[in-house]
């Protein structure tokens, strides 16, 4: 049996109603802020998302280019698709409002699904933001995703691993401070106590999440041209001392 849902969000931008757009609807503009690799296809009025492997098309059903994007996949046998609603509003004086709708249905464990989802949802809407407001036009030259262990209480390593403690607080100075990587400065720009820790460097994104099934992820979206294999591996090895 599926499940309808809706989560919304929003969020005020000193960005241009067309970076946004470029933000939400290019492939190098999504992969500078999302998970997976994601592929626009607006002449198909497609979008590709592969993450590990596993592909999931939806259909573009609105196209109105600095206003509104919206997607939407085919129903499983289940019941159970998503959809993505995206409006953009110019503000007066400056700046753009971005609004969020994540809707369609969900499976048997939807209520624990549909925790981890707001949470998500909510974390990656703020790395647009981040993304929008320090690093646009510029896309992500590679970015990292990589799943770690199932973790009971990793919120001291997470946060000890951008130098930020067990108070981390949106605009604090922040240390990345992982074995193997070399130290650098940088900004907590936004944390959700336990679930998800984001930091900021002059030519990087780091995000640190605590998923709903408990797994841990190390998620980097590099903006310069960096050698990321010593990275990988230190935050593999970060990762595996969690289990």
């Amino acid at each position: 049996m599926s499940h309808p849902f809706e989560i919304h969000g929003e969020i005020t931008v000193d960005a241009t109603p067309e970076q946004v757009w470029d933000a939400i609807t290019t492939g190098p503009g999504v992969d500078s802020w999302l998970m997976g690799r994601t592929v626009v296809d607006s002449d198909s009025k497609t979008s590709t998302f592969d993450m590990f492997g596993a592909t999931s098309t939806a259909n573009i059903t609105a196209w109105e280019p600095g206003r509104r994007y919206a997607t939407e996949e085919d129903k499983n046998p289940d019941g159970t698709f998503t959809a993505f609603e995206w409006l953009i509003e110019s503000r007066d004086g400056g700046g753009t409002v971005v609004r969020f709708v994540h809707s369609g249905a969900l499976g048997d464990d939807w209520e624990a699904e549909y925790n981890g989802l707001s949470v998500g949802d909510q974390a990656y809407l703020s790395k647009l933001a981040v993304y929008l407001e320090h690093f646009a036009p510029r896309t992500a030259e590679h970015s990292t995703f990589l799943p770690g262990p199932v973790a009971e209480g990793p919120w001291a390593a997470m946060t000890a691993a951008v130098g930020a403690g067990l108070d981390a607080a949106d605009g604090q100075p922040a240390r990345l401070s992982v074995p193997g990587i070399e130290p650098v400065d940088g900004v907590v720009e936004f944390v959700h106590s336990t679930s998800f820790v984001g930091m900021r460097t002059g030519d990087a994104i780091y995000v640190l999440i605590h998923g709903y099934t408990g797994m841990v992820f190390a998620t980097a979206h590099y903006f310069d041209g960096r050698d990321r294999s010593a990275e990988i591996e230190a935050w593999q090895a970060w990762l595996g001392s969690l289990g």
